[in-house]
Parts: structure tokens; sequence; C-alpha cells
């Protein structure tokens, strides 16, 4: 009896895993250039960032994400290109940049800039959590 109690409890803690979503939060501290990931509460990651320069904003506040790609082109800034973004608010988006030398430092239009591969590893905690279950989160 015993045996069977015993793989009933890991039978359905198999299947409750599976049936909530990891929760996914970007903390951006504009003061610090820097952005943590949480997984389910858990400190996951600490990147460097980059956001607007001085005549530009990054907007402050919680947000959802409105839409990923893969690769996006920056149509109001010349084509540029911005690697596995997540958008927030209209045209403002965390993504991936070439300009790696500048990361720590605000130097952007507005979006959330990050190392290339950090991009990549936020974009596919997201996609795989679901947009409806991240959270972008930004403070000054």
């Amino acid at each position: 009896m015993k045996l069977v109690l015993a793989s009933l409890v890991i039978l359905f803690g198999l299947f409750s895993a599976g049936a909530y979503a990891a929760s996914i939060e970007a903390h951006i501290d504009l003061s610090k250039q820097q952005m943590k990931v949480y997984q389910n509460g858990r400190l996951r990651h600490t990147w460097k960032i980059s956001t607007a320069r001085r005549g530009y904003v990054t907007p402050t506040g919680n947000y959802k994400p409105t839409r990923m790609h893969k690769m996006w082109y920056s149509r109001k800034y010349d084509m540029s290109p911005m690697p596995h973004s997540i958008f927030f608010k209209g045209g403002y988006a965390v993504h991936g940049t070439n300009e790696i030398k500048n990361l720590g430092n605000p130097v952007s239009h507005g979006c959330v800039r990050l190392h290339p591969d950090n991009a990549r590893t936020l974009f596919r905690m997201v996609e795989s959590a679901g947009r409806s279950n991240a959270a972008i989160r930004i403070r000054r």
C-alpha cells in the first residue's frame, strides 16, 4: 500500500508541475544599468544593459510582453537589427545589441539593450513560460 501511495504522490507531482508555467520577471534598474531575471521568484541572471541616453526615455513601470520577434529591424532607426526582441510598450523593446562594449552605459534611444546571448536566453525563457506569465519591471 505504501508503494502505491508513494507512486501516486510522485505521479501527481509530475503532472501538477507541468500544469503551471514558469513565472519570468525581468527587473530593470535604470540607475544601475542592470537587469535581474527571476524565474518562479528565484534570481537566475544578472546582466548589464544599456537604456536611454540623454534626450531619450526608457519608460518606467510594469509591463507584459506585447509581441516577440527572433529578429526585428527598427524602421525608425535606419533598420538597426534588434535580435530576440521582446516588445513591452509600443516600439519599446528588450533586445540584443551588437554594441556590447557600451553595455552598462545609457546609450540607446529608449529600448533596453542586452548582450545577444543574454537576449536569446531571456527570449527563450519568456517563450517557454508564455508572454502572459512574464513581466518587465522598470525602475529608476
